[in-house]
């Protein structure tokens, strides 16, 4: 995977964590405001209920994209020992928004260590 990728990659990883925390920041100070100026009235949702729910959406979507695009990276990536890929799987998909990081950095960004043929590190 070319540098640029990995970086796209990695910001649209970030996303999630970044929304969680613009969701429960802004939504904790709309339940204060309100709380302050009375109730709201019952014609039509306020703008930022339809922008957030908007957000919502396409960040679940995203997430969604994003747990295919890892998964498969998972089992064609030669770097994860054969006994892992199952776990990172597993993982990825229980634990996704915090995992996918977790498993850029670990396996897409960082670069294989580079050995030497015939030498291995148990030798004195």
């Amino acid at each position: 995977m070319k540098k640029p990728t990995k970086i796209m990659l990695g910001i649209a990883s970030l996303w999630p964590i970044l929304y969680m925390t613009i969701f429960f920041v802004f939504t904790f100070s709309q339940v204060f405001l309100f709380s302050q100026e009375g109730p709201m009235s019952p014609s039509s949702p306020p703008t930022w209920f339809l922008v957030i729910f908007g957000l919502h959406f396409l960040t679940m979507l995203w997430i969604f994209v994003l747990l295919i695009i890892y998964i498969v990276n998972v089992f064609r990536n030669n770097r994860v020992a054969k006994e892992k890929k199952a776990l990172w799987a597993v993982v990825l998909f229980l634990g996704n928004v915090v995992a996918m990081p977790v498993y850029w950095y670990l396996y897409i960004w960082r670069e294989p260590k580079k050995t030497i043929e015939g030498i291995t590190s148990n030798t004195p």
